[in-house]
Order: structure tokens, then C-alpha cells, then sequence
């Protein structure tokens, strides 16, 4: 057990174990947490608002084109961080499917081995119920001969 988790500590993902594969894969993932997507939803209200309502703070008036530009430029970066992370993971997942698999087969040749070694032991005793079967007869037929 101890070989399989050293073998998974050294999973990295596509770039390796750099900070910066790591930092884009956090952020990533925080794109997708409800944290994010309400923090954003309440920007986008207090934005629209702001620059509807606000007559002297319009620096953003309708059609907003300003947020157009902020979201377009969010998702020039969110979709290249999400594939890296989305790459990362299917490196890992990989990985750790081959390190699965060799352990499963490693427990077959195991089991195999046992089962092998079972199998040997029961001939053996097979063997020898049947060899102290046949000494109990011979010993039945001298005491039978002798009396």
C-alpha cells in the first residue's frame, strides 16, 4: 500500500509540477463555485444599476459596453485556464488509472500464487490421508494375521 501512495505522489499534471499550472488550475476551479457565480451576479446587478440609475456615475451606459469588454476578457482567460486544469486532471486520472491497474494485477499474481500454493498443500494432504490410510490397513491386516 505504501509503493501504490508513493507512486501517486508523483502524478503532475500537462506542465509538471510549476506553480503557475497549479495557480491557473486553482483558479479554475474557482470559476465554478457558487462563491464566484453569485460574487459575479451581484457585481453585474450593482453594475447595471449603477450605470442605469446613477446619472453623475455612468461610465458604462447602456448597452454596457464596458461589461461586454470585462466579460469578453474573463472568458479570453477562464477557457485556457479551465483546459489546462481539465487537462491536469485527465493527466492525474491516467495515472491513476495505470497505477490501479498495476496494482490489481499485482493482487492477481498474488491471489494466484496463494490459490497455487492452496492447491499444492491440498495434494499434499491428499497424499497423505491416502499413505496413512493404506499404513492403517497394513497395520489392521498384521494385527488381524498376528491374533
Amino acid at each position: 500500500m505504501e509503493h501504490r501512495k508513493a507512486e501517486l505522489a508523483e502524478l503532475h499534471g500537462a506542465f509538471g509540477t510549476d506553480q503557475f499550472g497549479a495557480i491557473a488550475e486553482r483558479i479554475a476551479r474557482f470559476f465554478g463555485t457558487p462563491q464566484y457565480i453569485l460574487g459575479q451576479s451581484v457585481v453585474v446587478v450593482l453594475w447595471i444599476i449603477v450605470n442605469a440609475a446613477a446619472v453623475t456615475l455612468r461610465w458604462d451606459p447602456y448597452p454596457f459596453i464596458l461589461l461586454n469588454l470585462a466579460f469578453s476578457t474573463q472568458a479570453a482567460y477562464a477557457a485556457p485556464l479551465i483546459l489546462l486544469a481539465q487537462t491536469r486532471q485527465a493527466d492525474r486520472d491516467k495515472v491513476q488509472g495505470e497505477v490501479s491497474a498495476k496494482h490489481r494485477d499485482q493482487l492477481s499474481t498474488t491471489e494466484m500464487n496463494l490459490l497455487q500454493r492452496n492447491t499444492d498443500l491440498t495434494e499434499q494432504v491428499a497424499k497423505l490421508t491416502r499413505e496413512i490410510d493404506a499404513l492403517t490397513r497394513e497395520i489392521h491386516v498384521h494385527l488381524v494375521r498376528g491374533s
